[in-house]
């Protein structure tokens, strides 16, 4: 008999819900919020509001496209976090409500194990153990992933993740909020000519908050010599951030695998759909005989397939929450 989840996903700005049976997404529904450009970045009051507005419609929209009716749900999985507390209650409290009216079990999800897990969407799927880099506005992190439930983190950003690295200096450059797939569009008609330090960090860690830094002073000193210089300049300025960032992503990639031996890696988080970090994966990958997973971009950015797909693994295990689960914004992996 076949069974369908029911993934919702509200950990910041994008209301999501999805519909998996049987190994297969047959929906996954996104509403985002655009008014945040407006201030440069997430207000989290803000966001909690348009969950509130969105996850009803959202819902009933991934229901409707998969074919199917709310009382043939087996369960409900939702983003327990982290992520931003008010919209982490949104989600949480709808899915309790629905489990509870349907009379079906519950299921907590890792927000970055979703990620992960985004892989086993569709076919093919990564193998076990396999190294995963996941990169978003949040999050910057290399896990070995071992089982889907068990995870070891071999390094994290210590400050900024590099998706916040884009944003921020993106603003910099005066590009709207999120500036990240603005400064993909640009790199690719400029050319990286200028050069920024990249931090010495020991081991698997990252930071890129010396990074934002060094690009403002690099802009602040160019600009006194010429006012026009970020106008004249800016898609060799944002070849060149992103080329530094990405370098120092896989850099730190390349010497986990190398450590651990492991040649199935893959990457997940909204910064995977960025261009360059997608073919310089792929020259890696055959530099270094990788079996390299990537993920389709509608399952990159924050996104219920990949709350539905962690929850199932959960159902298979029989892992479930009661009505007395709450959201924790700093869920670790």
């Amino acid at each position: 008999m076949s069974k369908y989840i029911l993934g919702i996903e509200s950990s910041c700005d994008d209301t999501s819900a999805a519909i998996w049976k049987d190994g297969e997404i047959l929906s996954n529904c996104v509403a985002n919020q655009e008014i945040h450009a407006r201030y440069g970045g997430v207000v989290p009051e803000v966001a909690s509001r348009a969950h509130q507005q969105n996850i009803l419609p959202v819902v009933q929209q991934a229901i409707e496209q998969a074919g199917i009716t709310k009382k043939e749900l087996n369960a409900i999985a939702f983003t327990k976090g982290p992520g931003l507390i008010g919209s982490l209650i949104v989600g949480v409290s709808f899915a309790k409500s629905l489990a509870l009216a349907l009379d079906i079990p519950l299921i907590g999800v890792n927000h970055m194990q979703a990620h992960i897990m985004a892989h086993f969407a569709e076919k093919p799927y990564p193998e076990f153990p396999f190294l995963c880099l996941t990169v978003s506005g949040g999050h910057t992190q290399i896990v070995k992933v071992n089982s889907p439930f068990k995870y070891e983190l071999l390094g994290e950003t210590l400050d900024d993740a590099a998706g916040e690295a884009f944003d921020k200096s993106g603003k910099l450059l005066g590009l709207d909020y999120p500036a990240g797939p603005l400064i993909d569009k640009l790199a690719k008609e400029g050319e990286a000519k200028f050069e920024f330090s990249k931090p010495r960090i020991q081991g698997l860690n990252f930071s890129f908050s010396g990074l934002k830094t060094g690009i403002l002073y690099f802009l602040q000193k160019e600009m006194k010599k010429d006012s026009n210089f970020i106008e004249d300049n800016k898609a060799d300025i944002c070849a060149s951030i992103q080329q530094t960032i990405v370098q120092i992503l896989l850099g730190k990639l390349v010497r986990a695998a190398r450590e651990t031996g492991i040649k199935r890696v893959a990457i997940a988080g909204g910064v995977s759909a960025n261009s360059e970090l997608r073919a310089s994966l792929e020259e890696k990958a055959q530099k270094y005989n990788w079996n390299l997973f990537i993920p389709k971009f509608e399952y990159c950015t924050d996104n219920a397939a990949m709350i539905a797909v962690a929850g199932a693994f959960a159902f298979e295990e029989g892992i479930f929450e009661d009505q007395k689960t709450e959201p924790i914004a700093r869920l670790h992996v």
